[in-house]
């Protein structure tokens, strides 16, 4: 699992990604036509509003390719198996977490995240390219548009891979024409959160931070992260000291000295690429004021963490059954 993209990648010179595009898929992008009786599918074209503009797929897609953070696992909760899948979180074939994989019927291509290979992807004949969580920027949308459609961000999304689960599920869903069950996956989901704030409404007075433990480095996520967000929509208060740090990305990195700033009335930590006992035996972070008084939750279960980090209607879901009782274990709740 990756806390998430370190660098901003995949853009290519303009002479080299005009030949490449050329090669890889032969006058592809412009085959945007119906079918052959000439005439689209009931409900397209579709024109969805993103981040870089309106775009428009003419007819359903049959060819779906999920490039971005958990529209994979976005798309398959809407009953469409996607043919191509970037592995964010490392997950191995097929490509989404436990939680998601048995709604695949055959393996997908693995693609590559954050430098998509574009002959690859060219090469699944894709009538669509999700990429509705992604770093933002227009070298990546510039990078995949000539392929095929790419349906990225809502307007409006400021931090890199701040697409909420909310925003992604109906981005995803407009695409393929599934907007009443995007609807009703989202009123399912916030009917959860809903139900455990009622449970718990102690949540409302604790604040929290949330790292990761990455390459020897502690970090923290924002507000915009969909780990910050699982937490803030059961009801907890983050901290803003980090958020003015981040200037806009989903995560900051922090030197030994600056890891106090995770220090909160609850401190969600897990690591990435390691194990949790070289959490709690890292003197650093245990000598922060929440592990000095026992409010410091490690997540030590990789699935869990996994879930935590997914940003997807059915990751989120599955993380709130294992997540919530280890909140209680740390705040001392019954």
């Amino acid at each position: 699992m990756y806390r998430g993209p370190l660098t901003r990648g995949g853009a290519l010179a303009a002479g080299a990604l005009s030949v490449l595009m050329l090669a890889a898929c032969g006058g592809q992008a412009a085959d945007d036509s119906p079918d052959a009786s000439g005439e689209a599918a009931e409900g397209y074209p579709v024109t969805v509003d993103t981040l870089f503009g309106e775009v428009t797929v003419e007819d359903r897609p049959e060819n779906v390719v999920a490039t971005g953070w958990s529209d994979a696992e976005t798309a398959l909760a809407l009953g469409v198996q996607p043919v191509g899948v970037a592995d964010w979180q490392g997950y191995g074939a097929p490509g989404v977490g436990p939680w998601a994989a048995d709604l695949f019927d055959s393996e997908p291509a693995q693609l590559d995240t954050m430098e998509p290979n574009l002959e690859q992807i060219a090469g699944l004949e894709p009538d669509v390219i999700l990429d509705t969580r992604s770093d933002n920027s227009q070298e990546r949308y510039d990078l995949l548009s000539p392929v095929a459609p790419v349906v990225g961000p809502p307007p409006g999304v400021e931090v890199t891979y701040g697409t909420t689960w909310q925003e992604q599920t109906r981005q995803v869903a407009a695409v393929l024409d599934e907007a009443e069950r995007g609807e009703e996956l989202i009123a399912e989901l916030e009917g959860e959160f809903e139900a455990l704030r009622g449970e718990n409404p102690d949540f409302a007075d604790v604040t929290i931070a949330v790292g990761a433990y990455f390459d020897g480095q502690y970090g923290a996520y924002v507000p915009g992260d969909s780990r910050v967000d699982v937490l803030q929509d059961l009801g907890f208060e983050y901290k803003s000291e980090i958020t003015e740090m981040a200037d806009g990305a989903f995560y900051v990195d922090l030197s030994p000295e600056l890891v106090e700033v995770l220090d909160a009335d609850l401190t969600v930590v897990f690591p990435i690429g390691d194990t949790a006992d070289t959490l709690r035996e890292d003197p650093v972070l245990q000598g922060i004021g929440s592990a000095q008084d026992d409010r410091l939750l490690i997540i030590d279960d990789p699935e869990l963490a996994n879930a935590f980090s997914s940003g997807s209607t059915l990751g989120i879901s599955h993380a709130l059954e294992g997540i919530v009782p280890l909140i209680h274990d740390t705040l001392g709740q019954e």
